[in-house]
């Protein structure tokens, strides 16, 4: 009998780390990346106060435009105050000069980089949710 409520008592335990872990590593600020199919690359990236989905086309060298939809949370629409991206070459550590999107809608942001290397590439966005609430998010992308 002893047995038995031990291994119920460790089901539990084991029950609840996992459930624990699968809370803690979905709150975190994770960013998730992947090409899609027509040559763009996409990720999207979350914070405690904002969420953005990010589409880099094409994602490949070259010249390319970084679209930028911005989420609550929740998943509503979030205006923001203003957008800012950053992009640095991982592997030669050279940053791009910091660029302001400019608004397409009421929560999209467009920017166009001149050129783009191939690459493994951090994409940083520094969100102005108000003149006193500012998100940084980063996320690495992978330009072909």
């Amino acid at each position: 009998m002893k047995l038995i409520k031990s291994q119920m008592t460790l089901r539990r335990t084991i029950t609840s780390l996992v459930l624990g872990a699968a809370a803690l590593l979905s709150a975190a600020a994770t960013p998730v990346a992947a090409a899609t199919d027509d040559d763009s690359f996409f990720t999207h990236l979350h914070t405690e106060k904002a969420m953005a989905n990010v589409t880099v086309s094409p994602g490949r060298a070259g010249p390319v435009e970084i679209a930028i939809q911005l989420e609550t949370t929740d998943e509503a629409p979030l205006t923001a105050k203003a957008v800012s991206v950053t992009l640095v070459d991982t592997q030669t550590g050279r940053k791009l000069a910091p660029v302001e999107a400019t608004r397409d809608g009421e929560d999209g942001w467009r920017v166009k980089v001149a050129q783009l290397t191939p690459g493994r590439w951090m994409l940083g966005l520094g969100i102005a949710i108000s003149e006193a609430d500012h998100v940084n998010v980063e996320s690495p992308i992978l330009i072909k």
